[in-house]
């Protein structure tokens, strides 16, 4: 078991939507901070919370952005943060899964479950300790108060289906030995 946290520059949360239910929209978070307990032999075992700063929504067209970071969608001055908190980890068969958790957006919170894949474990002593991973899943977002339901020539603007993809490498970290406490990795003690 240890402490796990994701790597910034390795870590993607991205999502997709239809518009007028032809052209796929796709848009990313850029800031996103994620933690857990992993235990990589006992995946039930393990915990995962993550924080998403809805501000930092981006879908590469300002004025898209801006529109979703309003009252339509995320209205982001009173809800600053999307969170994630597991629930219950299954082991569904080698390196497969589902990560059931508490999905929160604009105060309102479900359960979601995200199908996951164990990409790889890389373990080098200047890269440290890494797992990579992916999950993915669909919510409405109706179910989180995004009513915004404008309609052109019969077809929703904005489907109600949002796809949500995430790619991510963990880190292990390591515990700091407080001074005057022995190291088990050395075998020494440290001096008060």
């Amino acid at each position: 078991m240890g402490i796990w946290k994701f790597d910034p520059y390795h870590t993607q949360v991205e999502f997709s939507a239809k518009h007028l239910g032809m052209m796929t929209v796709r848009g990313h978070f850029a800031e996103v901070t994620a933690t857990g307990d992993l235990y990589p032999d006992q995946p039930e075992r393990s915990k995962v919370d993550v924080s998403i700063n809805t501000a930092s929504i981006r879908t590469h067209n300002e004025q898209r952005d801006n529109d979703l970071r309003s009252s339509y969608f995320l209205e982001i001055e009173k809800y600053p943060t999307i969170t994630f908190k597991s629930t219950k980890i299954e082991t569904k068969g080698k390196d497969r899964g589902t990560l059931t958790g508490d999905l929160t957006i604009k105060g309102v919170t479900k359960p979601v479950t995200l199908n996951v894949v164990k990409y790889g474990e890389f373990n080098d002593p200047a890269m440290g300790h890494r797992i990579g991973y992916a999950a993915e899943t669909k919510i409405n977002r109706k179910d989180f108060g995004m009513n915004f339901d404008a309609m052109a020539n019969g077809k929703f603007v904005v489907s109600h289906d949002i796809q949500i993809n995430i790619e991510g490498e963990l880190v292990e970290v390591e515990k700091k030995v407080e001074a005057g406490t022995t190291s088990n990795r050395a075998g020494t003690t440290s001096a008060p």
